[in-house]
């Protein structure tokens, strides 16, 4: 048995069978393409796989070192991709700057960082793994876009006709190029090192000779908006790296606002931070110490056992603990089953992450029923369960060595949670007014009820909406 063939029976081990099999499937037959920055919920699409284990399985292959995950900062503007590391450690600046889009973004996990998956070349060598070999239309698809920017399959030909020079400079090269400027906005811009130029080509046509320099280096160097004319552009590149470049020229239009406007889903940071497998796997490794990574939407759902300490006193430690124990398990699994991810255990409570707040009630109403099912079962009313949610904008951080969560948000989530009764769900405004909400409640005929609260620690009264 071949190493790649050990890797894929490891694999099938430890995730989905059939999603191991479509994944084995493409690194055998598919294109370089295909195997490069792998858009886990496009994957799921496209191969019609459930996106959960699709995802479970990719972390599996990435741990077993079948692939290779990357955590890219994006632009919101154009799609490109600004910075990449093997981890999350690695989104450390304040403020990342797009050349192109000529401008500046605070990173955020929901949006602008994205996680991908490459095969290794243990498993198969692909172009991208060498990326200054790649075809300079080939690297601008293949490296500086992201996954979530849905590129035609006829990119080059689309982008061909807004084109109107693409060069490849080796390290330390000088190129001499002739350019027709036409009466339109232009833009010169390198993918390697994000430096671009921009030309605003008005007035009269000129048939004198106009001339331009631009020394491309690492330092994403954005310049003032130069004024030129119609007509012959003497345009000298040079490149000051240690890599090759692959500069281009070409009109920056609607055709190009339409080629990078288009965009699908794709596996967000904050989306993976929420994923049960992956908290399962990745325990430790996840942020630094210092890191203190802004996440602008999160559901929390915060669950505790009402009496647990007479339950114990009632039934006896062994009973009590395999008790709390079954009612964790089962906790565990809900959560799981709606991409939600357990961030930690207080006793008897537990603190759950939500990408959403639909996924979130989903959890909560299956979490009663289950804790109904398993009084049944025992034949008491022993596990009383209190629920709360909320969502909100939060910090991730990591505390005792634990990827966890800190902000006002948090805070309000946990205390809403202790003013529920038993076998009660209180949520807050900011869940109830969810839309996706609004239809779970709708269909399950569940009833809401507000009122207005003082929270402890919270500066101001908060309407909280009673599930029933």
């Amino acid at each position: 048995m071949s190493e790649v063939d050990m890797l894929f029976a490891s694999l099938r081990q430890a995730a989905d069978p059939h999603t191991v099999e479509c994944i084995e499937n493409v690194v055998t037959r598919g294109s370089d393409r295909d195997l490069n920055r792998i858009n886990a919920l496009a994957f799921a699409d496209t191969h019609h796989l459930d996106e959960e284990k699709t995802i479970a399985a990719l972390l599996h292959a990435a741990r077993i070192g079948a692939f290779e995950m990357t955590w890219n900062v994006l632009c919101p503007g154009c799609g490109g991709v600004l910075d990449t590391g093997a981890t999350l450690k690695g989104v450390v600046q304040e403020t990342y700057h797009c050349a192109l889009c000529a401008a500046g973004y605070e990173p955020t996990l929901d949006e602008m960082v994205e996680v991908t998956f490459t095969v290794s070349p243990r498993v198969r060598r692909i172009g991208a793994h060498d990326p200054d070999r790649l075809p300079p239309l080939e690297y601008y698809r293949q490296i500086f876009f992201s996954s979530g920017v849905d590129l035609p399959d006829d990119f080059e030909a689309r982008f061909g006709r807004i084109l109107l020079e693409i060069i490849e400079l080796d390290p330390g090269e000088k190129a001499f190029v002739s350019v027709q400027l036409p009466a339109q906005f232009v833009i010169i811009f390198d993918a390697v090192t994000h430096s671009a130029q921009f030309i605003d080509v008005k007035g009269e046509p000129t048939d004198e000779r106009q001339n331009l320099s631009m020394v491309i280096g690492r330092a994403h160097a954005l310049n003032e908006t130069l004024t030129l004319r119609p007509g012959v552009l003497r345009l000298t590149l040079e490149n000051h790296t240690d890599r090759r470049v692959v500069p281009n020229v070409c009109i920056a239009g609607e055709d190009l606002h339409d080629l990078l406007g288009r965009r699908r889903p794709f596996l967000t940071a904050k989306r993976l931070l929420t994923n049960q497998s992956f908290r399962d796997i990745y325990r430790t490794d996840t942020i630094d110490v210092d890191q203190r990574l802004k996440i602008t939407s999160l559901t929390f759902l915060f669950t505790d056992l009402r009496g647990s300490t007479a339950l114990y006193e009632r039934v006896g430690d062994l009973a009590a603990f395999d008790l709390v124990r079954a009612h964790f398990r089962v906790l565990h699994e809900i959560v799981a089953t709606e991409a939600g991810a357990v961030v930690k255990t207080i006793g008897d409570a537990v603190m759950a992450t939500f990408p959403s707040p639909d996924r979130a009630v989903a959890a909560a109403l299956r979490m009663r029923e289950a804790m109904f099912r398993l009084n049944a079962e025992h034949g008491s009313d022993d596990l009383l369960l209190k629920i709360g949610i909320h969502e909100g904008p939060c910090l991730a951080v990591s505390l005792n060595d634990r990827q966890d969560y800190f902000g006002q948000t948090v805070n309000i989530a946990s205390r809403v949670q202790g003013l529920a009764d038993p076998n009660v769900i209180l949520t807050t405004e900011a869940i109830v007014g969810d839309t996706q909400v609004l239809e779970i409640l709708r269909d399950s005929g569940i009833k809401s009820v507000s009122r207005m609260e003082q929270l402890h620690g919270i500066g101001r009264e908060v309407r909280i909406f009673a599930l029933s």
